[in-house]
């Protein structure tokens, strides 16, 4: 490891049970797979993610914030690959009632993907982790996440604990997702 480091960010985009995403094609950092709208920071972005995902979203999609509900970043996520650490953000909103039509797309294919179908596309290894965790705990909280890759996966870790919506019977995973995580007063095993 030489200390490259590659920052990127996408935005998932929510409509009742879909989920928008991106069909990639031409990517220099992954094979045509399914994924959000993003890429990577312009140098002047290097400190505002949402700065950078906002571009993306209007360079790709010709949706502006204003077409979105609740953007908010939700994941932050390291990576070792190829000589490089990988940081991606992950923000996820939902597109507002009143959102101007999508745009045509230089990237790739856009379309709407029920959320029971979007796990069996073609992803990106961090990406994959991301959706996955978002579809089973990340959008019945109000949680940012950390995640790290390991082996077997990636370790999501949340970050802080707001508020969380009780949408099931209560169980200690909707509140503390994260394997690693612990309760205040249980920090130790």
């Amino acid at each position: 490891m030489d200390g490259r480091l590659r920052c990127m960010t996408a935005v998932y985009i929510t409509r009742g049970e879909e989920l928008l995403l991106l069909y990639r094609v031409g990517s220099r950092v992954v094979s045509p797979s399914w994924c959000g709208i993003g890429g990577h920071f312009e140098p002047e972005e290097l400190n505002d993610a949402r700065a950078c995902v906002l571009r993306e979203l209007r360079e790709e999609t010709g949706l502006t914030q204003a077409d979105l509900t609740g953007l908010r970043m939700r994941y932050v996520t390291l990576r070792l690959k190829d000589g490089e650490v990988r940081e991606n953000c992950y923000f996820f909103a939902s597109l507002a009632p009143d959102a101007r039509p999508l745009g045509a797309c230089a990237e790739g294919r856009l379309e709407w993907v029920p959320f029971c179908q979007a796990l069996g596309r073609p992803m990106p290894f961090t990406a994959r982790q991301v959706v996955s965790h978002y579809l089973h705990t990340g959008r019945y909280t109000d949680v940012l996440y950390a995640g790290a890759t390991k082996e077997e996966g990636m370790v999501f870790t949340p970050q802080r604990v707001e508020k969380v919506r009780l949408w099931r019977p209560f169980s200690k995973f909707a509140l503390f997702p994260s394997r690693s995580f612990r309760p205040p007063g249980r920090e130790t095993a």
